[in-house]
């Protein structure tokens, strides 16, 4: 829900917002140094796979830049920022029995490319 051009509200199932977003101090201001103590990135979790190719979609038809997309063994994410500069990662995590693991038993996460295609071909089934 918007609140004018100065504030959006995000939920879900009906509450009437879970985050809230404002310029009211930040509208026209430079967007802080990238080498200042401060947010890195906000994360979403989304339950499902499917529907983080819905807010893809939802990116795509927005014609919102996205800044990156990562498969990360035990998470998919989708990067980018918001108007302010501030990053923002969209990500659902894979069952832990899918998890990446070495033959000693340990985890074995790594940044690869996350096949985009397959993540859309989702929305719509």
């Amino acid at each position: 829900m918007m609140y004018g051009s100065q504030a959006a509200f995000i939920s879900a199932g009906g509450y009437h917002h879970h985050i809230g977003l404002n310029t009211w101090h930040s509208k026209g201001q430079p967007p802080a140094p990238s080498t200042a103590p401060g947010l890195y990135h906000t994360a979403i979790l989304f339950p499902e796979r499917k529907d983080l190719a819905v807010a893809l979609q939802r990116l795509i038809d927005a014609k919102y830049p996205v800044t990156g997309a990562s498969d990360h063994g035990v998470s998919e994410a989708i990067y980018l920022d918001d108007p302010d500069g501030n990053g923002v990662e969209l990500y659902w995590d894979r069952p832990r029995e899918e998890w990446p693991l070495d033959n000693d038993g340990n985890l074995t996460m790594f940044t690869k490319h996350l096949d985009l295609h397959g993540l859309l071909g989702l929305v719509g089934s």
